[in-house]
């Protein structure tokens, strides 16, 4: 069996390359679980700087004697360190990877690019893998990550085969190749992973920092026009099926992809046991068709060919037994809204049995569609599934005819909550839970990796039986005695497979064996035992040896902080508007603002948006002149109240700033889509050619479309320490960058004290993008199209809101490119921290706008331009706008959290 990576994959190469099977593990038990299934490899977190932290995780201390575990089974440990970093932690995450790289772990697995570029000043050659948390669809994200020295990307989970295909062939046309790893079953996330902010807004806890409170899971009400739109039982509206790629794992293998995840660290270790076999049995089976003949025995558990679509329902009851929201491919075949979430319920099922007939003598009839046996646990689905359900376990099944009569332990069944009508789901097998655990029960290894022999020798000679694993390690061990003429029983290949087959209780089975010697010769069986278990001896020693990376000790993360900050006390804050709609627009240049933002659903508006501003901006000249007068004499008023005052004239200085807006032609920035797939540079030229003084970019895409132009670096970069900072400016030359929405008041001080504030802004005022994502509600739910081809567009008719389970209604959009965002339905500001962001040299603040009036647009320009004048203060601003009161998304010690946490 092959687990070491390509280094180039060719997915059109008539010799299938044999993809890595990635498990996942959360604990010691699920290790095992995998790794006794057929896992090639697993990842695990350890106990900081991971995305799944409610995991148990590992210690920095497991770990020598975990990957001398896995090394053993011929099985790779990925650790996990795929979150953002913040400030204050970078002297404590080197020193962790440190401890990781000397433990000779075979890669991690990164979300945060500063932390990319410390691992590669720490250590040129140890391997990184760019985590989906990455957010990278395209070519140019996998040339970014290249950049960063990673070794391998994790595309994100909306990728489709025909876009992982296109991917391949861009990578390799502008060489820009490096193995591509992708999510083939678990939950999936509803959003972009990496550009999830969702638990933050809604409760204080980062995606980012492995924190996820599952809001996608619960239940919406759709709001239409301010109307509740009637859609029966299905109300969770972002809560898509379980992704299962077994039924494309053919065209997966072929389209060159390196590595197959399994996506679960926070599931059992039956889970883990259950889905690891089924997809190394199918891999198996998949790669024996492909023409290689099924590369290296299992230990008799896979490799065998299948029974067809017995087989097919086999591996779906096992997957749906393992964990099932209902499984679907996702995104492989391509957008389907109408599949992909069903809204009928958002936790786990498990396999459906049928629906109740008739409810009798304590006994429920169902026409019953899939197994089941006494023991059995089963639920009633009665469309509530956000209220306690009834179920239990089967005591008994009686066969009636068409009729399947369930029977229960007598008072476990409350059957007034059961109705005729209802679903029945079985949610727990035993039997199978016990063939799960018994797989990988015990001490002694269950399933067993290949290795081949060649043996040489001739009469008179020594026996020498060289042995390989798929690993690349290779003994050679001889006899101690010489080999003597046969005359009864000579060495035949068969003789020697059954006895260097003989490899019970060891990690290894015998793959193939190539008999070179000469003549009929024989030796002791006793003697072919000793050399058997000489190999081994030999090769466990070998395998259980740790990786060996270069780590460099005289460096640290120091080295790479740009110098230290400073800024000039003779700058000003200004005030940067974002908005919508080129209504928002118009009040925005009415009120001032001279350097506006636009993020439109449909870019076609911006050439018209560019024009408004330029018109507006010379009919401007005339008032800014007559302006400047007033300004003047308003400084020497200033100028009198400071020797006044015994404080420091801020009020006078933020009032220049204000004066000094007035007097400066407005620029106009605009906003591309913030996900871009391959085949949709159309979009970011339709952007382009609108002729903006400037763009806000959000990906890998448009750091390279807008090159030559003017940039600014949005908030989806996630810049949330002075590494990351650093290399978006001195590589790409942005000339600010957005502070990450992930920082809290605390952690964006410590950011702005350790990169020169001036690049930074700070959003302070904003609708949270809590969701953003490929589906799309409006198609799913308001429409009966799979995708915008017939739709019928109802994105572009109606104003649409999700309402919570707590009552806040949340405002939904759709982009260019139909993903969807979903955006908090109240506003949040950090009003009262910006004194001591100024003080600090922030320059720049952000206030933006999403489905506001224009009366609303000037009433809150308004606010932002009296509190940088020091007419009102922070908490003034925030109660007479009524806004939640919180500065970034996480907790911190200065953080306000409005609302409690959800899901």
């Amino acid at each position: 069996m092959k687990s070491d990576r390509p280094l180039t994959p060719q997915p059109n190469s008539l010799t299938l390359q044999r993809p890595e099977l990635l498990a996942p593990a959360g604990n010691w038990e699920c290790a095992k679980a995998a790794v006794e299934n057929g896992a090639d490899a697993i990842y695990f977190g350890l106990d900081r700087f991971n995305a799944r932290m409610r995991a148990e995780n590992f210690t920095e201390a497991d770990l020598p004697q975990l990957m001398a575990f896995l090394h053993l089974r011929g099985v790779k440990g990925y650790v996990t360190v795929n979150t953002l970093i913040f400030p204050q932690e970078l002297p404590e995450i080197e020193q962790y990877l440190r401890s990781i790289i000397a433990a000779g772990v075979d890669a991690v697995i990164v979300q945060d690019v500063g932390l990319c570029r410390l691992i590669r000043h720490l250590s040129p050659d140890f391997p990184i893998h760019a985590s989906t948390q990455m957010t990278i669809t395209s070519a140019a994200g996998v040339d970014f990550a290249k950049s960063l020295g990673c070794h391998l990307v994790v595309l994100a989970r909306e990728c489709s085969l025909k876009e992982i295909n296109k991917i391949q062939q861009q990578i390799q046309q502008n060489d820009a190749s490096l193995p591509l790893e992708v999510f083939v079953h678990g939950a999936l996330c509803v959003a972009y992973s990496g550009q999830c902010l969702t638990s933050e807004a809604l409760g204080g806890r980062s995606a980012n920092r492995g924190e996820c409170a599952q809001a996608c899971r619960m239940p919406y009400e759709l709001i239409a026009d301010g109307e509740s739109v009637n859609l029966g039982d299905r109300k969770y509206l972002l809560s898509p099926q379980d992704l299962a790629g077994l039924d494309v794992l053919p065209k997966l293998v072929k389209s060159g992809v390196t590595s197959l995840k399994i996506e679960g660290r926070l599931k059992t270790p039956e889970y883990v046991a259950n889905v690891t076999r089924v997809y190394r049995e199918a891999l198996d089976r998949v790669m024996g068709e492909g023409g290689q003949g099924g590369q290296g025995g299992q230990g008799g558990q896979g490799g065998q060919g299948g029974q067809g679509g017995q087989e097919n329902k086999r591996e779906r009851y096992n997957l749906e037994m393992a964990f099932s929201r209902g499984i679907y491919t996702g995104w492989f075949g391509g957008i389907n809204n109408q599949e992909l979430v069903h809204g009928r319920f958002g936790k786990k099922r498990g396999v459906y049995l049928g629906e109740v007939i008739r409810i009798s003598n304590e006994q429920v009839a169902i026409k019953l569609e899939a197994p089941v046996k006494p023991g059995d646990g089963i639920v009633f689905d009665c469309g509530h599934p956000e209220a306690k359900e009834e179920g239990g376990r089967v005591y008994a099944v009686t066969q009636k005819g068409r009729e399947t009569l369930l029977t229960f332990g007598r008072s476990d069944l409350n059957f007034r909550r059961v109705h005729v009508g209802d679903r029945v789901w079985k949610t727990s097998d035993p039997e199978l839970d016990k063939q799960l655990r018994q797989s990988f029960a015990g001490e002694n290894p269950q399933f067993q990796r290949p290795i081949d022999l060649e043996i040489y020798g001739e009469l008179d000679g020594l026996l020498t039986a060289i042995a390989r694993d798929k690993q690349g390690h290779v003994v050679q061990v001889d006899s101690t005695i010489s080999l003597v003429e046969a005359h009864t029983k000579p060495l035949t290949t068969e003789r020697l497979q059954e006895q260097f087959g003989r490899l019970g209780n060891t990690p290894f089975c015998l793959g193939n064996l190539t008999n070179h010697l000469n003549g009929a010769v024989m030796i002791p069986v006793s003697e072919l035992n000793r050399m058997r278990r000489d190999i081994v001896s030999q090769l466990s020693e070998l395998r259980s040896q740790p990786q060996r990376w270069e780590l460099r000790s005289d460096v640290s993360f120091k080295d790479l902080l740009p110098p230290s900050p400073h800024h000039s006390p003779s700058s000003f804050p200004s005030l940067i508007v974002l908005v919508r709609n080129l209504k928002q627009l118009q009040a925005a240049l009415k009120a001032g603002i001279t350097t506006l933002y636009c993020e439109f659903e449909d870019p076609r508006f911006y050439r018209e948006a560019v024009q408004m501003v330029r018109q507006g901006s010379s009919q401007q000249s005339t008032v800014n002149s007559q302006q400047s007068t007033v300004n003047r004499q308003q400084s020497t008023v200033n100028r009198q109240q400071s020797t006044v005052n015994s404080q420091p004239s801020t009020v006078n200085s933020q009032q220049s700033t204000v004066n000094r807006q007035q007097s400066t032609v407005p620029s106009i920035w605009v906003a591309p889509p913030r996900i871009t797939k391959p085949g949709e540079n159309w979009i970011l030229q339709q952007v382009r050619d609108c002729n903006a003084d400037g763009y806000l970019v959000r990906n890998y895409d448009q750091l390279q479309f807008f090159a030559a132009e003017r940039c600014i670096g949005d908030f989806s970069l996630n810049v949330a320490n002075a590494l990351t900072a650093d290399y978006f400016q001195g590589r790409y030359g942005l000339e600010r960058l957005t502070a990450s929405y992930d920082l809290n008041i605390s952690q964006l001080e410590d950011l702005l004290t350790s990169c020169p504030p001036q690049c930074l802004e700070v959003t302070i005022h904003q609708h949270m993008p809590m969701f953003h994502m490929e589906h799309c509600v409006f198609c799913a739910f308001l429409s009966n199209g799979t995708d915008y081809t017939n739709c019928g567009r109802p994105c572009e008719k109606q104003e649409v809101k999700l309402r919570d389970r707590v009552g806040s209604e949340h405002v939904l959009k759709a982009d260019v490119g139909c993903r969807n965002t979903v955006f908090n339905g109240t506003a949040q500001t950090g009003a009262e921290y910006v004194q001591r962001l100024i003080s600090l040299g922030v320059r720049q603040f952000r206030i933006e706008f999403v489905n506001e009036t224009p009366e609303q647009v000037s009433k809150t320009i308004h606010c932002y331009q009296q509190l940088l004048q020091g007419e009102i203060t922070g908490s003034q601003l925030w109660r007479e706008l009524k806004l939640q009161n919180q500065l970034g998304v996480t907790r911190g010690p200065m953080g306000v959290s409005g609302l409690g946490t959800r899901g």
